[in-house]
C-alpha cells in the first residue's frame, strides 16, 4: 500500500518496506522532512537536499535569483572556501552537483558510506551557510552568461526552450527560461539574491533524501545536528510549509500540426530542428499513466511509431521522437525531428500523422506489450542505481504527496487500456498550438530569439 504524504501530515514518523528494503519519512523538528530507503546490499549513499522553490516561484524582483543561487551555494560558507567545497568530495573519490528546475532546486552528492557523514556536512553547510559575497556574484555571473551562450550555440536548447515559452506562456513565471536570460542575470544583484536566498532557504522548505548503507535514525540526528550549527533554529513541533496555489493554465484552443504556422529561429545548421507539440497533462493528473504509455508508443524507442515511420522506413531524419513535461498545475507535449530543411513540411506532417492515427484507430495489443515492457524494464534498471531511486523518494514527497511501491506503480501502469490511449491521443492530436524551427531560414522572415 502506498504512504499518503500530506504537507500537513502531524504524524513524524512513517516506515514502508519495500522489497528487501526499509523505506521510512521522518518530519524533523523545524519541518525539515527526511526520507530514506536502506540498501545494504551496496557500500554507498546517494544524497539529496531539496528546496521546493524554482524558476517559477521567483518573485519578479528576483528574476534569475534561483539559478544564480544554485551555483553560488558552491562558491564557500563561513566554514568553506570554493576550493574547500570541491576538494571535500574529489577527496573521497565522490561526486556531488545541482539542479534548478521550474518548481525546485536540488543539491546531491554519492559517496562511500563511510563518507556519509562528510557528504552532509558539507552539503548542510552549502545549504544553511552561504557567504553570498559580492564578488563572487560578479565572477559566477561571467560563468552563467558563458552558460547561456552554450546553450545559445546548440539549436536544440534554443529550440526547446522557445518552445516551452510559447506553450506555457511568454511572460509568465512558468513559460520563462530556468536558467533566466543575459539581461536578468546580467541585472541581477547580490541583495536580491540574498532575499530570496533568506526567504526560501528555510527548514519547513527543506526535504533530504538519501538511499543506500545507511541507518535512518542515525542520519536523522547528523542532519538536526548538522542545520543547528549552521545557525537553524529547528522548533519542534514545526510542520512543513505548504505549496502556494496556483491556478490551473488556461486552456489554449489547438489545431492539426500541419496547419501550425512556425516560429522561426534562423541559425547556420545543416539541419532544421522541428519541435511542435501544445499543452498537456500535470503532474498529477490521472491520465498521465496513460500519457507514459502514449509516449513510449508514439517516439519512446527505436521500436516507437515515430521512429519506424519516419527514420526507418523513409530514411528522413536521424532523431526523432516524442516527449511531455509535467508541473504542479500544467503540462507540455511535443514531438522533436532534426532533418535536412528540404524535408522539413514532409516530417511535420508524418509526425502529426502519427498521432492522429493513434486517436483515430488506437493502438495494437503488441504495441501495448512493447510500451509496458520499456516503461517497467526501465523503471526496474532505475532500481539499481541509488541516485535514481534518491530522485524517487523526492518525487514522491514534493509532486505526489505519496509514496508508491514500484509493484504498485507496475500495476498502475499494467491497467492503462488501449482505449485509455488512443482517447487521449485523440485529444492531443487537436491540440498542437505550436511550432518552433530552428536552422536555416529560407520560407519564413526570421524573428530573433
Amino acid at each position: 500500500m502506498p504512504i499518503e504524504l500530506p504537507l500537513d501530515d502531524a504524524r513524524s514518523d512513517l516506515v514502508l518496506s519495500e522489497g528487501g528494503s526499509l523505506v521510512r519519512r521522518t518530519v524533523l523538528p523545524g519541518g525539515v522532512r527526511l526520507l530514506t530507503e536502506t540498501d545494504r546490499s551496496v557500500r554507498s549513499v546517494s544524497i539529496g537536499m531539496w528546496i521546493p522553490v524554482g524558476s517559477r516561484d521567483e518573485r519578479p524582483e528576483h528574476a534569475g535569483a534561483t539559478h544564480v543561487l544554485e551555483h553560488l551555494l558552491f562558491k564557500g560558507t563561513a566554514r568553506r572556501s570554493a576550493l574547500d567545497i570541491a576538494t571535500a568530495f574529489d577527496e573521497v573519490g565522490g561526486e556531488s552537483n545541482a539542479v534548478t528546475a521550474k518548481e525546485h532546486t536540488f543539491y546531491y552528492g554519492r559517496v562511500r558510506s563511510a563518507d556519509l557523514p562528510l557528504a552532509l556536512d558539507v552539503l548542510a553547510d552549502m545549504i544553511t551557510s552561504a557567504a553570498l559575497e559580492p564578488a563572487a556574484l560578479e565572477l559566477e555571473r561571467e560563468v552563467i552568461l558563458e552558460e547561456l551562450a552554450m546553450a545559445e550555440d546548440d539549436p536544440t536548447d534554443v529550440g526547446y526552450e522557445a518552445f516551452c515559452e510559447q506553450v506555457l506562456g511568454e511572460g509568465t513565471a512558468l513559460g520563462r527560461p530556468v536558467g533566466g536570460t543575459p539581461a536578468s542575470v546580467g541585472g541581477i544583484d547580490v541583495d536580491a539574491v540574498r532575499a530570496h536566498y533568506a526567504e526560501h532557504y528555510r527548514p519547513e522548505n527543506l526535504v533530504v533524501t538519501a538511499v543506500g548503507d545507511l541507518d535512518h535514525d542515525l542520519l536523522a540526528a547528523q542532519l538536526s545536528a548538522r542545520l543547528t550549527a549552521g545557525g537553524w533554529t529547528l522548533e519542534p513541533g514545526a510542520l512543513p510549509r505548504p505549496r502556494p496555489a496556483t491556478a490551473p493554465q488556461a486552456a489554449v484552443p489547438g489545431i492539426g500540426a500541419a496547419a501550425l504556422t512556425p516560429r522561426v529561429l534562423a541559425r547556420d545548421t545543416e539541419q532544421t530542428h522541428v519541435y511542435l507539440g501544445g499543452p498537456a497533462l500535470s503532474a498529477t493528473a490521472p491520465e498521465r499513466h496513460a500519457m507514459s504509455v502514449l509516449m513510449a508508443i508514439l517516439g519512446g524507442g527505436m521500436s516507437s511509431r515515430l521512429f519506424q515511420h519516419v527514420r526507418e522506413e523513409r530514411g528522413l531524419a536521424y532523431s526523432v521522437y516524442s516527449f511531455s513535461s509535467a508541473y504542479r498545475d500544467a503540462g507540455v507535449f511535443g514531438l522533436y525531428a532534426a532533418c535536412r530543411p528540404t524535408r522539413t513540411e514532409q516530417v511535420v506532417e508524418l509526425m502529426g500523422a502519427e498521432l492522429a492515427d493513434m486517436g483515430r484507430r488506437g493502438v495494437t495489443e503488441a504495441e501495448m506489450r512493447r510500451a509496458l515492457g520499456q516503461i517497467t524494464g526501465s523503471l526496474a534498471l532505475g532500481l539499481e542505481d541509488t541516485s535514481s531511486r534518491m530522485g524517487r523518494l523526492g518525487t514522491s514527497e514534493l509532486v505526489h504527496g505519496r509514496y508508491t511501491e514500484v509493484d504498485e506503480a507496475v500495476a498502475r501502469i499494467a491497467a492503462v487500456r488501449a482505449e485509455d490511449v488512443r482517447s487521449l491521443a485523440e485529444r492531443l492530436a487537436g491540440s498542437f498550438t505550436t511550432r518552433v524551427d530552428v536552422g536555416p531560414d529560407g520560407r519564413h522572415v526570421a524573428i530573433a530569439s
